[in-house]
């Protein structure tokens, strides 16, 4: 039987320059939306929703092997990195046995 290999990804994220949630989410969609669309993965805001500097970032990644999952959560974080108007917190990687 072949496998199935699942990792969550769980970032937190810090806005310096954020002054409202309006700011913040005009970062946030963007970012949140462009993981969905450029990596096929299930993504959403997941913690600090009430404030305007901080953020959680879940994204979960399903696949048949394990590098092949792997290899999609470095590319998302990647690309969460490359956003420079935010600070990268906290990256916890959880692994579904």
């Amino acid at each position: 039987m072949d496998g199935m290999f699942v990792c969550a990804l769980r970032i937190e994220l810090f806005f310096p320059l954020v002054h409202s949630l309006k700011e913040k989410r005009a970062i946030v969609t963007p970012l949140v939306e462009g993981l969905r669309n450029r990596y096929r993965v299930s993504t959403a805001e997941t913690g600090f929703q009430d404030l305007w500097q901080r953020c959680e970032l879940g994204v979960a990644v399903v696949g048949s092997s394990a590098s092949q999952v792997e290899h999609m959560i470095d590319e998302c974080e990647r690309f969460v990195w490359s956003f420079p108007e935010l600070e990268v917190g906290t990256v916890e990687r959880l692994w579904l046995e």
